[in-house]
C-alpha cells in the first residue's frame, strides 16, 4: 500500500460535498438544538407551568412496590421533542418546501407521452425506462 495513494484518497474523501455537508449539518443541528432547548426550558415550560402549576415535571412521579417511576421527566423530554419537531417542521421544512415547489420543474402539457406497459405510469414518449417501476421500455 502506498502511504501517499492513501492519504490522497483520504483527501478526496475528505472534501467530497456531501461529507462536508453532513459536518455543517451536525453542527447547525446542535446548536440549533440548544436554542431550542433554551426555548423550552425558559418559555414553554413556565408557560406549561402556570397553566398546570408546576414550574417543572422532573420531580413529578409514583411509587409501584419500592419502585419510583418518574414520569415527569418522560414529560419534559417528550415537550422538548415536540418543540424541536414544531420548530424544525416551521423554519426549516416549510420554507424548503416552499422553495422547491417554485423552482421545481414543471412538465410540458403538451408534451408526447406514453403509458407503461408494466405500471400504466404515464412517461415521456422518449423514455428508454419507466421511472416508476424502472422497466424497459419498446422502441
Amino acid at each position: 500500500m502506498n502511504p501517499k495513494g492513501l492519504l490522497q484518497e483520504f483527501k478526496a474523501f475528505v472534501l467530497r460535498g456531501n461529507v462536508i455537508d453532513l459536518a455543517v449539518a451536525v453542527v447547525i443541528g446542535a446548536a440549533f438544538g440548544a436554542v431550542v432547548n433554551a426555548l423550552v426550558k425558559d418559555l414553554i415550560t413556565p408557560i406549561v407551568a402556570a397553566v398546570f402549576g408546576k414550574p417543572d415535571f422532573s420531580s413529578m412521579g409514583f411509587t409501584i412496590h419500592h419502585s419510583r417511576f418518574f414520569v415527569g421527566d418522560f414529560l419534559n423530554q417528550v415537550i422538548a421533542f415536540v418543540s424541536i419537531a414544531g420548530a424544525v417542521f416551521l423554519f426549516v421544512v416549510k420554507p424548503v418546501n416552499v422553495l422547491m415547489a417554485r423552482y421545481a420543474k414543471q412538465p410540458d402539457p403538451e408534451a408526447p407521452t406514453k403509458d407503461c406497459p408494466d405500471c400504466l405510469t404515464k412517461i415521456p414518449a422518449p423514455a428508454r425506462r419507466c421511472f416508476a417501476c424502472t422497466a424497459p421500455q419498446p422502441a
